[in-house]
This record gives structure tokens, sequence and C-alpha cells, in this order.
């Protein structure tokens, strides 16, 4: 995974809230591989009018916001069910970040796995930021991880996340790396273990 620790890129205001994984992406383009890139089913629905062509007015489908990097939302992104799709649909589309004030608890520990960031801003500074994206005021943003900070026309915005996850964006890190990183404590402990419990250990075949 490639590590995250700072992006400068195109911001897109999502202005909607309790967006749910099955409206990131929809059951039925599941059965997809992963090869395949689920990247054109992203929010399908939604992005579209009902006579199924793209809605040019929906944010993501918008020419202002093309190639953009970071969607900022509003609260509760990534509820509903546990579909790791989700965040593939997102990452296959070139987003690296969602701003939000808050996210599907499960959402955003499959994000981090892959490489995407949830940062945690206030309700206020959403809105703040998306009303700045929609004006025109603020386009291209740089998000800092290591100091927590996101900068987007003239301010500065200080966002929140969980600091293990922040130690996995910051080196690449899925959960078997970050078990490896302890290698060296773990087999310290096994050493003192197998001392002090020796009873413990699986008998072995004569």
């Amino acid at each position: 995974m490639r590590p995250f620790t700072a992006l400068r890129a195109r911001a897109c205001p999502f202005p909607y809230a309790n967006v749910d994984t099955d409206q990131l992406i929809p059951a039925r383009f599941m059965r997809r591989p992963r090869a395949e890139g689920y990247g054109p089913f992203l929010l399908h629905d939604l992005r579209r009018r009902a006579d199924g062509e793209l809605d040019p007015d929906f944010p993501i489908n918008a020419e202002a916001y093309a190639g953009a990097e970071i969607l900022v939302a509003r609260r509760n992104f990534g509820c509903g069910s546990s579909r790791e799709a989700a965040v593939y649909a997102l990452a296959d589309s070139g987003f690296r970040a969602v701003i939000a004030p808050s996210f599907g608890d499960i959402f955003s520990s499959s994000a981090v796995k892959n490489g995407l960031l949830p940062a945690r801003v206030s309700d206020a500074e959403a809105e703040t930021l998306i009303a700045a994206l929609i004006a025109g005021n603020a386009g291209i943003c740089t998000i800092d991880l290591p100091t927590q900070t996101l900068e987007a026309g003239d301010a500065t915005i200080a966002f929140s996340i969980d600091p293990m996850w922040k130690l996995q964006l910051l080196n690449g890190w899925d959960d078997i790396d970050l078990t490896l990183n302890e290698a060296q404590a773990i087999a310290a402990f096994r050493t003192r273990d197998e001392k002090a419990r020796p009873w413990a250990l699986p008998r072995r075949a004569p």
C-alpha cells in the first residue's frame, strides 16, 4: 500500500449526509472482480438522471471538480453495511481522502486498509469548506497527515484521525505489517514466557 503523508489535489464538495455504502456502490455491481475496477460504479444511481444518463449538476460529474482526489462530505459518511467495495469504488475513482464530520466505523477501517484517508472535521468546518468549494473560493487543497491539517484557500483546518490508523497510513501498512512491526517485542515476550511458564508450551511429538 502506498504511504500517505501529504496530498495537494483538487477537492470536490459533496453536500450530503448519511451516504451509505449501498449508495456508494449498489450491491448488483459487487459480483465483478476487483481487477476490473469499481470506479465506474461509484454512486452509480445517485449520479444519474431518470433516463440513466449522468447528471452534469451532480458534484462528482461536474467539470469543475474533474480529477478531484479529495471528497468533502457531511456527517455519517460510509454508514450502512460493511462492504469494502465502497472503498474500492472511491479509490478506483481516484479519491485518496474523504473529509467529513463523522464516518461509519467499518468504512473508516476499510478505508485505511486501502490507503484512503478518513479525516474528521467539525460540522461547521465541513460546511465552511463545502461552501468555499461550491463558490469557487477554494479548489486545490493540501492535506498534511503528520500535522493533521488541511489547507483550503485562506483557511487552515485541523482534522482528527485514530492514532493507529494514522500510523498505518503514514507507513503504508496493513494489519499484517502492523503486527510485523512488533516482531521483536513479540519474540522477546515469547522468550520470557517460555521461561516463566514452560508448562504452557504445546507438547511436542516425540
